[in-house]
């Protein structure tokens, strides 16, 4: 809609027409407009890269956490904790992995003791938890970027917005007009830049709100597998306590 205005306006100006081409636009901005759409291009720059990175990385996490829960229920099942850390290591990307390897490593650490104690299980589950919470900073991380990026590109567009109706008005200033043509330009300018405001804020909304449900996933899945590693870490103790 608003370039169906714009265009709108180009057609009402006689000979002071201007063209639509993205060149030609550029070089009819002021300085302060070109400013202001030379933010909005890196603010969708930085945007697009936080999207591509965690796209990747929640790709790989959840393709190897596939792999990676079956094999380590499989090695913790017949009693293999050697192979189970083993297991995780190799999944390195897998947000389940370094919670998994994060609380095996602290129970097998009390493996040589006479007994395992309620004491020694709680310290894996807060190893569990350590890992959980630098494993959803890790997931967040860019995310805050998205957030702002979508919160505040759109005021970025309006600035050039208002400074396109300042040029606007000083035009019918200098050209003592109040016709289509002595406005045309600024108001294109105005025009121009909230379009380009709203373009890189949308996808970074659409891409926080997803990205932060997938993390919100994740921290489920990393939850449950805690829950379940401290079940195995009791039911171990139990039946280490009970052959003694």
């Amino acid at each position: 809609m608003l370039y169906a205005l714009y265009f709108w306006l180009q057609d009402q100006s006689n000979s002071n027409t201007l063209a639509t081409d993205p060149i030609s636009l550029w070089n009819h901005m002021g300085i302060p407009a070109k400013l202001v759409v030379v933010t909005l291009f890196i603010m969708s720059v930085i945007s697009i890269g936080v999207m591509v990175d965690r796209y990747l990385v929640y790709a790989a996490a959840r393709k190897q956490s596939r792999e990676f829960a079956p094999a380590v229920a499989g090695a913790l099942k017949n009693g293999r904790l050697d192979e189970a850390i083993k297991i995780a290591e190799r999944n390195k990307k897998s947000h389940l992995a370094k919670v998994v390897s994060a609380g095996l490593s602290e129970f097998q650490a009390h493996q040589g003791s006479a007994e395992i104690s309620g004491g020694e299980i709680e310290a894996s589950k807060r190893a569990l938890d350590r890992a959980e919470a630098i494993e959803h900073a890790d997931l967040k991380r860019g995310l805050g970027s998205l957030a702002t990026i979508g919160a505040t590109a759109p005021f970025v567009g309006l600035f050039g917005t208002v400074l396109g109706i300042v040029n606007a008005f000083k035009s019918i200033g200098n050209e003592k007009t109040t016709g289509l043509a002595a406005v045309a330009g600024g108001i294109s300018e105005a025009l121009v830049t909230t379009a380009v405001g709203l373009f890189v804020a949308i996808p970074a909304v659409w891409a926080y709100n997803y990205f932060s449900s997938r993390v919100e996933a994740f921290d489920i899945e990393m939850n449950n597998s805690s829950s379940e590693l401290v079940d195995y870490f009791l039911k171990r103790s139990g039946r280490t306590a009970a052959s003694k």
